[in-house]
């Protein structure tokens, strides 16, 4: 069995012993902590409708009922910690992967897209296929957003919710953001690239890096010294890549495990008609992902899938498509493109092209506003969708990144931002759909780049496994 097959089995074995491990803790281990947990809820909701109900705010009883709110979130927020306490050892060891990946994808993208663009030539190139690339994108955003908006009017999800209206100072715990242009501008352009690589800010690493990229081609014989020199650490990079790789399967294992005990089947339960359609909807998405990249490379497309199940299957696994970028990287190589091409496109794609985030963004936000009986006529659903076209660029390094922009859009149509609380204790298993479908379509995207530019040729062989 190949090296790549047996990464890919190792992961899928680990998932289905994580699965079954977080069962059985759910069961036994936390099950005190859940149960108070879900005790504790269903008081903060009668308490807040009795709160809700109360005309005089003057009276003992209210005051009373208040201390009682008070009391049970304390209760609360203890169970959690205890909770948290009990599935660290778990959580730990996916959080220690993925900073692993954190320390490489940094200098990765910075020494690839280097070396891309400068391999590009002149800024006439990297204008050319950089517009390409951000057609594609924008299109392809566009499209995700669209088919959210459909789905979830045709769906319907949120009308059984039936929900009251909350109070305009419930909290969700998620900070908001809603950025202006100038604040938008603000996070594109790096006032430091340290800074930018020590945060991973892929963005303003990838704007650094097209400068230098341009500025390396430009000096001539001198810079190809330079791409030499960057070539080969980044294939150091590469190698490195391998080695934390191999740790894949342990941190599948501790993401899925911690998730199962805290959240249990139940939610899968609770939740299921809104995770079925969410799913079913990113299942359309990669339809037509793929039938747009076939209509580009015809049946390979179906090899690109094949191909790429690796990356794919860990994005899902870990809740992260950045784990995968590396991998996807090789993998594409492998599958016939040009390493100045893929070097190029990807970064970018981590930016700009979250397929699945941006389906996400109008099916969840829409989905509130209904659970809450808010009418949005077409007219307001678009400007919804135009509106997280924008502000969802640039910002896939903030963490819940797709809640913290819903957030902000809540807010601009004066929707509840409390109305986030009914995807928290699912967002980690919708998460794993969206990671997984923003590395498909960033795939398709290079793929379809290279064929544009003339630059894709016939598969390698996978000699350039991890």
């Amino acid at each position: 069995m190949k090296k790549g097959s047996r990464l890919t089995l190792y992961i899928i074995i680990a998932l289905v012993i994580g699965i079954g491990l977080g069962f059985i803790l759910n069961e036994t281990y936390v099950k005190e902590e859940n149960a108070n947990l879900s005790v504790s809820e269903s008081k903060i909701k009668d308490l807040n409708t009795a709160i809700k109900n109360s005309t005089d705010t003057t009276t003992a009883q209210y005051k009373q009922l208040v201390i009682e709110k008070k009391d049970q979130l304390i209760i609360k927020k203890e169970a959690l910690a205890k909770r948290d306490a009990k599935t660290d050892p778990f959580s730990l060891l996916a959080d220690i992967f993925l900073r692993m990946i954190k320390m490489i994808v940094a200098p990765l993208v910075f020494f690839t897209l280097v070396v891309g663009v400068a391999k590009l030539g002149d800024i006439k190139a990297v204008g050319r296929i950089g517009g390409k690339t951000l057609l594609w994108f924008i299109s392809a955003s566009l499209m995700s957003l669209l088919l959210g908006m459909i789905l979830v009017n045709l769906f319907q999800p949120g009308i059984a919710m039936q929900l009251p209206l909350p109070d305009s100072g419930t909290d969700t715990g998620i900070a908001k953001t809603a950025l202006t242009l100038r604040e938008f501008l603000y996070h594109v352009f790096p006032a430091s690239v340290i800074d930018a690589m020590a945060k991973n800010e892929i963005l303003q690493i990838v704007v650094f890096s097209l400068f230098f990229g341009v500025a390396t081609a430009a000096i001539g014989e001198t810079g190809h010294k330079i791409i030499k020199a960057f070539d080969t650490i980044a294939h150091i990079v590469l190698k490195l890549t391998g080695y934390v790789m191999n740790f894949a399967p342990v941190a599948v294992f501790g993401a899925m495990t911690a998730i199962i005990a805290k959240q249990g089947l139940g939610i899968l339960k609770t939740y299921s008609i809104f995770i079925g359609e969410f799913y079913l909807g990113l299942l359309l998405l990669w339809v037509i992902l793929i039938l747009a990249g076939a209509a580009f490379v015809k049946g390979r497309i179906f090899d690109l899938i094949r191909r790429i199940k690796e990356p794919v299957l860990l994005a899902f696994s870990t809740s992260s498509s950045e784990a995968a970028f590396p991998k996807t990287m090789v993998k594409l190589e492998e599958f016939g493109c040009k390493d100045k091409i893929v070097s190029f496109v990807l970064p970018l794609g981590y930016s700009f092209n979250l397929d699945g985030s941006m389906m996400y963004m109008t099916f969840a936000a829409l989905f509130i506003a209904q659970s809450y009986g808010i009418h949005l006529d077409f007219g307001t659903q678009i400007s919804m969708l135009l509106v997280l076209m924008l502000t969802s660029k640039g910002i896939a390094g903030v963490p819940r990144a797709s809640l913290v922009v819903i957030a902000g859009t809540l807010a601009t149509f004066n929707i509840p931002e409390a109305g986030l609380a009914l995807l928290l204790g699912i967002d980690p298993l919708l998460d794993m759909g969206r990671s997984a479908t923003n590395v498909v379509g960033n795939s398709v995207a290079t793929v379809v780049v290279s064929k544009w530019e003339g630059e894709l040729t016939a598969p390698l062989k996978e000699s350039l496994e991890l």
